[in-house]
């Protein structure tokens, strides 16, 4: 029996700096749920996601809460037990039934069951659950554990707790505090199925039982002759807890892909491995790269004879992964390998995509994963400062393709080895490891975010005088953890991480890099000064969509010395660095919506060229993985989807940045000879078919004269790329400000400016266009009068809810192009030609957007 414990719930303050008008009564709690969302329930505290009501609610996080609820549970039968589980705790907590103390919880990423058997009362239970202050907790760990060095202005690396609760350079300071997931009574009687870690290796042909994690010879790409099916092996590992005195035989039966199997568990025994072999199954793949089969899994704990104690449902899949390194002629490659096929990664980091976790249904799960599934990605990295996230984001990871690079949750940060924090974390990684073991979208384990390299780089070594600062967890806890738990999964000590301490842990030449010189200190066409093996973060600024900003900041007019602005904006001088590199290529804009559009059109092509560089640099360079997919709140940001959802230009370039065919021109690298002025045409190939095309390459002036052509012929093997120098007689510029070259084939597009925006003649903002209605909205068709550079239509200026199928299309003179509005009806729908919302690169030239 289970029983939810999650109605009628109260929580009231029991110490702290409460406001007068909130005072200290008590109010409706939702569970799972937070204090925070409870007092904005209530209408006693304003939403700290608008203007800056962020620093209203700063005395939360200085404030104990206690939780209380009454329930009825019937009485137990003869021999039955009685488990209170609570699933997330957040974070200091004691819980008391009946007046009575079950237990204390420490830690928010840890799932605690203490058996209430002797508690329960007939009738009526009473459970109440006592927080302590979210920061006055924190900074009493610390003064326990001794200060280290951290990026918050509070100790979040004293407790286990998400990080970015704290404040982030893209998210609020909003402690939390609450019953963040599921509580319930469980009660059981002889045996119940403690945990099961469902271990599978795929037997390819040609290869062997086992999971290596090196890479010591380069996988073929996938491609036609890719596997399909394979056989495999999986045991499941099944751990079992037995009620006191049932000394009983029991036996677990496991069931997957058409084939059961059954072990006998020894009167006494707490554990049992069951193997099955499977002579074919289906692989899953990445997305991009094959299908995602999914299985059944189901495990059984039963008496000797019929009696069922406990089943164990989930889905698995068949991947044959690996990620490791290789040696080459710079250093050590970092590369993922799935059904012995290499990939290249396509992805993006993830933040927790709320500041209150249980916000986050399964349906605002499958849209943001979709929207990284619209971009082409095939990865996300969660990252270590967030939160080991629920079931239902890995099984969507799992159906819709996407491997999942977990980070432990440590992040930018100094953190103490002794107890009580090396129990905890060890605890979290043991529990975290075999949750999600089964998940075939769980490609790598990492040590955590940038602790590595902060301790190297960041001066902690002087602040810290001795103290210990994590070394422990990354070199010997969680890869013991891993290795016993999860044999089959890589693991990595962090991120970057130069796979060992002979070289820095952000050098280029070895594993994974973080390059946030571009951004911080240089324009983002720096990025061609990086040559990585591997790219794990990088990322550049900009604004939310334009309803998701006018809807967080309600004061008018908006402008960009407001202070609300500013709130909305955490990284340091980050408003001047969006000056700074926006200056570079236009004129100041006049109007706050030209700064708007003019910041988000940057923050694109930023992140597009570091993309399309480093893919034409396959196989030197075999992974990007984008900072960051998601928000947790309406900010301005390095994301690609802001903080209701809404698809940033930056998100269009990243569709066609991501592309499974990529076309792109690019600067000759050292090495690639040719005349002063000629440039390399790059063709990647990430399909799983050879890309035969022939591409049109010509040099135009912006009138659409064509100064010079040629048709080059090229075949690319899947998973491969091909680099073709262009000599300078067809790419050197005449008039560098009033020409432009441009690659076409295949239905793909390259084009290369040979100045910034500013020094270019680029015409006046002039196209022609005109709506029709379509079933789903609207169709915007347009033409261009003169050459018009990044045409985009932000839609979300005339209805919040409309969504654009493109954006980001240069058209030549001449040339049309419609785009696909998806809409409800609307009252007036010549809005969406206004200049302010069907917008180009040429209108910040020439200020014409108010015309």
């Amino acid at each position: 029996m289970k029983l939810a414990l999650h109605g009628g719930w109260t929580v009231r303050p029991t110490d702290g700096p409460v406001p007068d008008d909130v005072g200290h009564g008590a109010v409706e709690a939702t569970v799972p749920g937070c204090v925070t969302t409870d007092l904005i329930g209530a209408g006693l505290v304003p939403d700290p996601y608008l203007d800056a009501n962020e620093a209203l609610l700063a005395w939360v996080g200085r404030t104990g809460w206690r939780y209380e609820t009454s329930f009825e549970v019937p009485p137990a039968g003869d021999g039955e037990r009685t488990d209170l589980v609570c699933e997330g705790l957040d974070t200091i907590a004691t819980v008391r039934l009946n007046g009575l103390e079950v237990g204390r919880a420490s830690d928010m990423h840890l799932c605690y069951r203490w058996d209430v058997s002797s508690l329960l009362a007939p009738g009526t239970n009473h459970l109440e659950i006592e927080f302590e202050a979210a920061v006055d907790a924190a900074e009493r760990w610390e003064a326990e554990l001794g200060p280290r060095p951290n990026v918050s202005a509070h100790p979040y690396n004293a407790l286990r707790k998400m990080a970015c609760n704290y404040g982030w350079d893209w998210g609020p300071d909003l402690p939390t505090c609450g019953i963040w997931r599921p509580v319930a009574l469980e009660r059981w009687h002889v045996a119940r199925i403690a945990a099961v870690r469902p271990l599978s290796w795929v037997l390819l042909p040609g290869a062997g039982e086992g999971a290596p994690t090196t890479l010591e010879e380069e996988a073929p790409p996938a491609g036609p002759g890719s596997p399909v099916t394979a056989q495999a092996v999986l045991e499941a590992h099944v751990d079992i807890e037995r009620g006191a005195g049932a000394a009983q035989e029991l036996s677990v039966e496991v069931s997957v892909a058409g084939r059961c199997a059954t072990a006998e568990v020894p009167a006494g025994a707490s554990s049992v491995v069951v193997r099955l072999e499977l002579p074919e199954v289906d692989l899953w793949w990445p997305h991009g790269y094959g299908a995602q089969p999914l299985y059944d899994l189901n495990v059984c704990l039963r008496a000797r004879g019929d009696e069922v104690f406990a089943t164990w449902p989930r889905r698995t899949g068949f991947p044959a992964g690996r990620v490791g390194r290789g040696p080459d002629e710079r250093g050590s490659r970092l590369g993922f390998v799935v059904n012995g096929r290499a990939v290249n990664v396509r992805g993006a980091n993830w933040v927790p995509d709320d500041c209150f976790p249980q916000r986050v249904s399964r349906e605002r799960y499958r849209e943001r994963l979709s929207q990284a599934v619209g971009a082409n990605m095939n990865l996300l990295r969660v990252w270590g400062g967030g939160i080991f996230e629920s079931e239902d984001f890995y099984g969507l990871a799992d159906e819709l393709g996407l491997m999942v690079w977990q980070d432990f949750l440590l992040a930018c940060a100094a953190y103490a080895e002794e107890p009580p924090l090396r129990p905890l974390f060890e605890a979290e990684a043991r529990q975290a490891v075999t949750r999600l073991c089964a998940h075939p979208s769980l490609a790598a384990w990492s040590g955590g975010n940038e602790n590595i390299w902060g301790h190297e780089d960041w001066g902690w070594k002087d602040k810290l005088g001795g103290l210990t600062w994590g070394e422990a967890y990354y070199f010997d806890v969680f890869p013991s953890v891993v290795g016993e738990l999860d044999p089959t999964r890589a693991y990595m000590a962090g991120s970057p991480w130069s796979f060992g301490h002979d070289a820095h842990p952000n050098d280029a030449r070895f594993g994974s890099k973080h390059v946030w010189d571009v951004w911080n200190e240089k324009d983002y066409l720096a990025y061609r000064e990086h040559q990585p093996q591997f790219v794990s973060e990088f990322g550049f600024q900009g604004p939310p969509t334009w309803s998701t900003l006018t809807r967080s900041l309600t004061a008018r007019p908006l402008d960009l010395g407001m202070p609300e602005l500013a709130v909305h904006q955490k990284a340091a001088q980050g408003n001047d660095k969006l000056a700074r590199w926006a200056a570079l290529r236009f004129p100041q804009p006049e109007a706050f919506e030209d700064w708007h559009w003019a910041t988000s059109l940057v923050q694109a092509r930023a992140v597009a060229l570091g993309v399309e560089y480093w893919r034409a640099l396959v196989p030197r360079c075999r992974g990007t993985v984008v900072w960051q997919l998601n928000d947790c709140w309406p900010v301005v940001s390095w994301s690609a989807v802001d903080g209701d959802g809404r698809l940033k230009p930056l998100w269009y370039a990243l569709r066609h940045a991501y592309a499974d065919r990529l076309l792109t021109i690019q600067p000759p690298e050292a090495g690639e000879g040719g005349a002063e002025g000629a440039m390399v045409l790059a063709l990647v190939n990430d399909s799983k078919s050879t890309w035969r095309a022939d591409i049109d390459v010509a040099r135009t002036s912006f009138s659409g004269e064509v100064l010079a052509s040629t048709t080059v012929a090229a075949e690319v093997a899947p998973g491969a790329s091909e680099r073709r120098l262009l000599p300078a007689g067809l790419t050197a510029a005449g008039r560098p400000a009033g020409e432009v070259l441009v690659a076409t084939g295949a239905d793909r597009r390259a084009v290369w400016f040979y100045a910034e925006d500013k020094d270019l003649e680029l015409p006046p903002p002039s196209l022609s266009a005109r709506w029709r209605r379509t079933p789903e909205g609207y169709a915007i068709e347009v033409e261009a009068d003169g050459l018009q550079r990044d045409v985009a239509l932000l839609a979300d200026k005339v209805a919040p809810e409309a969504h654009v199928d493109d954006m980001l299309v240069t058209l030549p003179a001449g040339q049309r192009h419609t785009f696909e509005v998806r809409s409800p009806e609307l009252a007036d729908p010549d809005a969406l030609l206004a200049p302010t919302v069907l917008r180009s690169a040429n209108q910040l030239v020439h200020g014409a957007a108010r015309s």
